[in-house]
């Protein structure tokens, strides 16, 4: 059903909504809106506090709240299917949407199945899957849902069994009272409109038999089992194949194209022409892309970029400043005075390099369009798939998938345009995939950074004066997720200074300052952003600075973190991760500790990265993270992202870099491409969790930041060399 229809079959009768047979729904109460006009005229000021509160990444479920946003679904064997619109990229959200969900809805966990929402149900996220923020975004929204179902159901069972609602209990998904007992299938099969009530009070927390717990994961025995799920998988009866000529080179234009012997080749169904893309819809993928290959195109190439143009671009002092973040007078104590530290440090372009790469299964007829595809945003997809098709969105079905990996790659996914308009042209499903040369060099990558960083210190020790300045291409500016009158009014790319604030506020003077640099090739989401890059600098800073001023790294961190709730939240994790690692300065046994700590999105998170030189590489041993994401919904899958947050920001921050040569970017497959692999990761790597907040917050990507910075602050203490540019390497 669509939006449209379920919005009609919505009745009012005796002021209460009315619903149809076997679904339920609740409209989201949250929503976030854009400060704009006369926060231009002021734009310093304006551009600083909204810096702090992006900074703070209190994201919440950005669902329209007059449309019904998430749907339960109960059917006659007492299962509860919930449609999620949110998309699951290996997190596990899933399962922690089941647990939230079987605590209010007072079911067994292993009652709920989760899946993914297609448009067409009306169950429509106003904005993407990303930041980390599924499960804090979907907490509050989730529970009230699921409370007010549970009403619903009690108050159905009542008039069944002719009983007051109030005498009736719940439990594991059926309803009791008065000697008698339905279970919520029985219900359903019995009711044909539901009345909606008010929502009702929340239980506590401390209440809750599945919130808080190590539940295995619901997809888990499907992934095991190697189930037809992601969207490499998909398919539809009479399906074809489609490929789409792209050039190698950074900023080509399409031309023109001789698709001449193409056209004669075994297999080809047709050649299709479109005013940005010339595309061959053959009956096997081998045949497809073979076509493809003979395709003659006529590109324009502006010009054959290389390494050290993009590296003369990255440069503190090119590009337009925004500070970001500023108390006291850091920028004139900096200016002007003597015995200043100044530090520079380097990141490079990195690749999502995701396992599966972007594709899609489209099949449009006449007044309706199907696409099948692994994407993180859902609505964006299916408008911009509509606009093309001049079909009113509802008329387009965007079935997502689970993401064989998504990291940010899939934040935008216009090759579904692609896939619909093979699909138009031939009639029938065509399912069209980028080879994976195809998905290295067109990917929305990682940009590169350069930082230059100075300081005072004071006569006590500790820090007088701090500044941070970091240039980089853009990550969310450009982005087909932001409106692009937003730019002027924020100035500053949030995406890339994430993790560029200082965060030791109880410095006197400090200052953030953001270089933005346009790049000729896509630069957007990459894992946690700029996190990681900003955290490389900024904490390898910090330790640079307390060898200067003779103390001992935590401490020194310690001494200048304000004393606040956020203050009190990182000062928690620093001081367990010291003593849960055993911290120890200087090299012992041949080994030697590196320390970090940073806070994204409101979740502190600080590492203790235990270090040995081998053969001239660097070996990381053991990582000891303490994260605080306030309540943790499901232990160990907090846990399971630490550990993949560390073992992908090593990856990143001792192997990966693409360059540019010739005007292409390379390398284009797995191999030369390098990123940690088995052999690489830590033998051990130990998580505390802390739950110093009353509410889930994010995950995903915060543990990214300080694994570089802890690594390289140890190989300092290894052998003198302060290493400033990623990846690491040794001298």
């Amino acid at each position: 059903m669509s939006e449209k229809e379920q919005n009609k079959s919505e009745q009012k009768e005796g002021g209460k909504k009315k619903f149809s047979r076997r679904k339920f729904m609740i409209r989201s109460a949250v929503g976030v809106g854009v400060l704009v006009g006369t926060a231009y005229l002021t734009r310093s000021m304006w551009r600083r506090k909204l810096a702090d509160l992006a900074n703070a990444g209190d994201a919440f479920y950005m669902g329209n709240t007059k449309t019904p946003m998430i749907w339960f679904e109960i059917t006659a064997e007492n299962q509860v299917i919930l449609h999620s619109p949110k998309v699951e990229m290996g997190q596990g959200s899933f399962t922690s949407f089941a647990q939230i969900a079987a605590d209010e809805l007072e079911v067994d966990v292993n009652q709920i199945k989760v899946v993914h929402a297609e448009t067409a149900s009306g169950n429509v996220d106003g904005f993407s899957t990303g930041g980390s923020t599924s499960v804090s975004g979907l907490w509050q929204p989730l529970r009230e849902l699921a409370a007010t179902m549970r009403e619903m159901l009690k108050n159905e069972a009542a008039k069944l069994l002719n009983v007051e609602a109030s005498s009736l209990t719940a439990k594991d998904g059926v309803i009791s009272g008065g000697g008698r007992s339905l279970t919520y299938g029985d219900i359903v099969k019995e009711v044909q409109e539901w009345d909606i009530p008010d929502t009702p009070p929340l239980k506590d927390v401390k209440d809750y038999k599945f919130v808080g717990q190590p539940v295995p994961r619901i997809d888990l025995r499907d992934k095991v089992l190697g189930a037809p799920m992601f969207g490499m998988d998909a398919s539809m009866p009479d399906m074809l194949y489609g490929a789409v000529v792209r050039s190698s080179s950074i900023g080509a234009t399409y031309i023109s194209a001789d698709t001449s012997e193409a056209e004669k080749m075994p297999g080809v169904v047709k050649i299709v022409k479109e005013k940005d893309f010339v595309g061959v819809v053959a009956n096997t993928r081998m045949e497809a892309e073979s076509a493809k290959n003979a395709i003659k195109v006529t590109w324009d190439i502006p010009k054959q970029w290389q390494s050290s143009d993009i590296e003369d671009m990255i440069q503190v002092g090119k590009g337009d400043p925004v500070v970001i973040q500023k108390k006291g007078q850091a920028k004139r104590i900096l200016n002007n005075e003597e015995d200043i530290i100044t530090a520079e440090y380097k990141s490079p372009i990195g690749a999502h390099a995701q396992i599966e790469p972007n594709g899609a299964v489209a099949y449009v007829e006449e007044d309706k369009a199907t696409i099948i595809m692994s994407t993180q945003v859902v609505n964006l997809t299916r408008r911009e798939v509509a606009k093309r098709l001049g079909m009113k969105k509802e008329a387009v079905n965007v079935q997502p998938t689970y993401l064989g990996g998504g990291f940010g790659r899939r934040l935008h996914t216009p090759n579904a345009v692609q896939a619909a308009l093979l699909s138009k042209a031939v009639g029938k499903p065509v399912k069209c995939f980028f080879n994976r040369k195809e998905e290295f060099q067109h990917d929305t990558f990682r940009p590169p950074t350069h930082h230059v960083l100075k300081a005072k210190l004071g006569e006590d020790g500790l820090i007088r004066a701090i500044e941070h300045n970091v240039s980089s291409g853009d990550v969310m500016f450009g982005s087909a997720l932001l409106p692009q009158f937003i730019n002027p009014i924020i100035g500053a790319d949030v995406g890339a200074w994430r993790g560029g604030m200082i965060q030791y506020r109880k410095i006197p003077n400090f200052r953030a300052v953001s270089w933005r640099v346009k790049l000729p090739f896509a630069t957007s989401w990459w894992r946690s952003l700029g996190l990681l890059a900003n955290t490389f600098a900024v904490e390898s800073f910090m330790d640079e600075l307390a060898i200067k001023a003779g103390k001992d790294p935590v401490q020194f961190r310690l001494d200048q973190i304000q004393d606040d709730e956020n203050g009190y939240r990182l000062s928690e994790v620093i001081k367990a991760a010291a003593q849960k690692a055993g911290w120890k300065d200087g090299v012992h046994d041949g080994k030697a500790m590196g320390f970090a700590a940073s806070t994204d999105a409101n979740t502190p998170c600080a590492h203790v990265a235990e270090v040995s030189i081998e053969n001239n590489e660097i070996k990381v041993h053991k990582v000891t993270c303490v994260i605080d994401p306030g309540l943790a919904v499901n232990p160990d899958q907090v846990k399971a992202q630490c550990e993949g947050c560390i073992i992908m920001g090593l990856s990143g921050a001792l192997y990966e870099k693409m360059d540019v040569v010739d005007g292409q970017l390379t390398p284009t497959i797995y191999g030369p491409y390098r990123m940690a692999l088995m052999r690489h990761a830590p033998k051990e790597i130990d998580v505390v969790i802390l739950e110093n907040a009353d509410a889930p917050g994010p995950v995903g990507e915060p543990p990214m930041g300080p694994i570089g910075a802890a690594v390289a602050n140890a190989v300092f203490r290894l052998t003198g060399q302060r290493l400033r540019e990623m990846p690491l390497q040794l001298g």
